[in-house]
């Protein structure tokens, strides 16, 4: 499942291995919740902008439309993924069918929209009941049902259900939360070898990433990896950061938790982050990376570039003829001037938001393929250093 090829100090140069190919770590997912990129991305264009693989959203797809239709559709349309040496695997249909991409796919289990979306929502040991942010009908949703749910899709990575406690939450109930995690976890575990042995499933490469819960207490963080370690699964995830914490507080967990995961699988920081988050968590030795936020700052006309952050829609724009960044690639600086861009986000023109997905989104594709080189070079903390202080600035 993964190839760990060099380090720098701890930031790690890998290779992900799925039956719908290979990811090249550090990795950023672009994020296609309801199985799109809102900006009116197709899959097309993720393969135009660097995209090595897409994160979709099991509790957005499973109200709507449905895992049963995309997997129904999806298989109809006979869209086939790569096949990869090492595992012999040729996956077929669900998600990668339905939005017609072809590379890797992760989704994540529902855990954190029930517990920041979903209204009277209610614990308890099998799971959670909830109801529907879109019609209010009420739902219930237990591990198994979130691992049945992503082996309809179809994703090469399913991601375990767990809890995501409010940030600060008291040790003692945190420390509860991570053991009910931990239980949930093992009957995702049991529930995916089941559906994976079915003649019916659609991707039986599919891989289970377990998920290190604790707040922000380091004990309990280094417990719960200790702990789901034991399990030994393909991947590992970090959750419940970048949820009203400061950076500081985050970078002093993963300082805690990441040498007490295996050194041989991917370890993934989820819902992370900014250029300097990304920096700063590859540092601390962090694999993949997933987060709306460029996206949604590209549509509101922020824009992230080589000297810093801009705002398109500043006067300062209007008249100027050179691309928002001359050292990037993406359609929107080879073809078009930032005031072109300025004048589509005044006027409310739907390309506007095209335009400005794609540019952020292959910033930061291109962002990770130059950690991944300094990397390979050895010179991760040169180039960390460079970068810190021009990624974060606004201009």
């Amino acid at each position: 499942m993964f190839k760990l090829i060099s380090t720098d100090g701890s930031a790690r140069r890998g290779e992900l291995y799925t039956p719908h190919g290979t990811v090249q770590t550090p990795a950023f997912m672009n994020v296609g919740t309801q199985a799109a990129i809102k900006g009116g991305l197709d899959a097309a264009d993720l393969e135009e902008i660097g995209c090595q693989i897409e994160l979709s959203n099991t509790y957005h797809l499973h109200l709507r439309p449905g895992e049963d239709v995309i997997k129904e559709v999806g298989g109809g349309l006979h869209a086939t993924g790569g096949l990869h040496a090492t595992c012999g695997l040729h996956a077929t249909g669900g998600l990668h069918g339905f939005m017609n991409w072809r590379r890797p796919i992760l989704t994540d289990s529902g855990g954190f929209q029930v517990f920041s979306l979903a209204k009277l929502r209610k614990i308890s040991e099998e799971g959670v009941s909830f109801s529907s942010h879109i019609d209010g009908r009420r739902i219930f949703m237990s591990p198994e049902d979130s691992i049945r749910i992503q082996s309809a899709l179809g994703s090469d990575i399913a991601m375990a259900f767990d809890e995501c406690v409010e940030n600060p939450s008291t040790h003692g109930y945190v420390a509860d939360s991570c053991m009910r995690t931990y239980r949930w976890l093992v009957r995702c575990k049991e529930e995916l070898s089941r559906q994976s042995a079915d003649e019916a499933v659609t991707n039986r490469g599919q891989a289970l990433f377990g998920i290190n819960q604790g707040g922000i207490y380091k004990d309990l963080r280094i417990e719960h990896m200790r702990r789901i370690r034991e399990l030994d699964l393909p991947g590992y995830a970090i959750g419940g950061l970048a949820v009203g914490e400061t950076a500081e507080t985050m970078y002093e967990i993963l300082e805690a938790v990441c040498p007490e995961a295996p050194e041989d699988k991917p370890r993934y920081l989820m819902g992370v982050g900014t250029p300097v988050n990304i920096l700063e968590a590859v540092c601390r030795g962090v694999d993949l990376f997933d987060c709306v936020m460029p996206a949604r700052n590209a549509r509101h006309g922020h824009l992230f570039t080589g000297r810093g952050i801009i705002n398109i829609q500043n006067k300062k724009y209007e008249r100027d003829p050179s691309p928002v960044d001359p050292e990037c690639g993406c359609r929107l600086c080879r073809s078009f001037s930032a005031a072109y861009l300025r004048h589509l986000f005044k006027a409310g023109e739907l390309l506007a938001l095209r335009l400005a997905v794609m540019h952020n989104l292959y910033f930061y594709n291109r962002l990770m393929a130059d950690i991944r080189r300094s990397i390979e070079e050895g010179s991760f903390s040169r180039f960390m250093e460079e970068k810190k202080e021009l990624l974060g600035k606004r201009i």
